[in-house]
């Protein structure tokens, strides 16, 4: 029999409600424990998910032997030294995307996660839901061919406020960390691997941030990706994937799930449209439980080394637009 997962979370913001919504529809799941570096706010956040362990820091959290696995939703910046923390005392960690900040951080993380022989995951969530699962199945299938092109935007205006994390260096603020990690990590998807080429423009604002990011991914055979990310603009949120025989598109909302359009060549027109439970962070949890019921150390959905290639690609888009943040520098 499975056991039932005890999770805890670290972090009181905005994604750790999110998650915490979603492990509310995942019955291997129980919300066991929440750390806030504040008692107050890890006390406010346990009664509103009724939580019954809450810790004013992060070690009591780790310590905690009935946890059995670290959700960890604090900002950017802070995922290394998070992740690190749990894994040196043996905690495995589903941790909020970017993994960390750049390409030495993520792989001194996940060769720390693989010398303890714990699991370790990108939390990747748009990867686990329905649509994007029946997506990968399409494409495999050949349903439209040998795809060739992609275009896919990911862009809100999410705040004005200076120092809001999304335009705050210091916490890794800007769209190619936030998020165009999706639009990247669905080209890396469509295409099955990294691009061979990258050519990336930004408009970078007044706090040092990218707020809106082209970019190019050239492949081998001469596929192309162009794809967007803002945080200061509104886009339109959708992906069209083009092949030889047809060309799928995803609606509105795309990262969390939402109807597509297939064309086929020939005039054929097929509307898919899969409902999704909850908010969508939940199949990521079920996905993460049942890995490790079964004694996983990584998933084969989201793999270690794919974050590993993906954070290569953001590093080079970062090359190329001048960004650095302040804890690089």
């Amino acid at each position: 029999m499975n056991k039932k997962i005890n999770w805890g979370i670290l972090g009181c913001g905005a994604i750790a409600h999110l998650f915490a919504k979603g492990l509310e529809h995942v019955d291997a799941a129980k919300l066991f424990a929440v750390g806030s570096r504040m008692q107050e706010k890890a006390d406010k956040f346990g009664e509103e998910f009724s939580v019954p362990h809450r810790y004013g820091n992060y070690e009591n959290l780790i310590a905690d032997p009935d946890v059995d696995i670290i959700h960890i939703a604090t900002p950017h910046p802070m995922h290394k030294d998070n992740t690190t923390l749990c894994l040196k005392s043996g905690k495995p960690v589903l941790c909020e995307k970017p993994l960390t900040i750049n390409t030495a951080d993520t792989k001194e993380v996940i060769s720390l996660a693989r010398e303890k022989k714990l699991f370790l995951m990108e939390a990747m969530w748009t990867r686990f839901v329905p649509p994007i699962v029946k997506l990968r199945e399409l494409l495999h299938d050949g349903t439209i061919g040998e795809v060739r092109m992609l275009q896919a935007d990911f862009g809100h205006c999410l705040t004005r406020d200076p120092n809001h994390r999304l335009l705050n260096r210091d916490l890794g603020g800007g769209a190619i960390l936030d998020l165009g990690g999706y639009v990247v990590a669905l080209s890396f998807m469509i295409f099955g691997g990294p691009p061979s080429r990258i050519t990336s423009m930004a408009h970078i604002g007044k706090t040092g941030v990218d707020e809106q990011t082209g970019m190019i991914f050239g492949y081998d055979q001469g596929q192309l990706s162009v794809v967007v990310a803002a945080v200061q603009t509104d886009t339109a949120d959708e992906a069209v994937i083009t092949g030889t025989e047809g060309r799928i598109k995803l609606h509105e909302g795309w990262w969390h799930g939402s109807p597509m359009t297939i064309w086929k060549k020939g005039g054929e027109i097929e509307i898919i449209d899969i409902p999704v439970k909850g908010n969508g962070y939940n199949y990521e949890a079920e996905a993460v439980c049942r890995y490790l019921n079964e004694g996983k150390l990584e998933s084969d959905i989201m793999p270690l080394d794919e974050s590993i290639q993906i954070v290569q690609m953001i590093d080079e888009v970062r090359r190329q637009i001048g960004i650095k943040y302040s804890m690089e520098l």
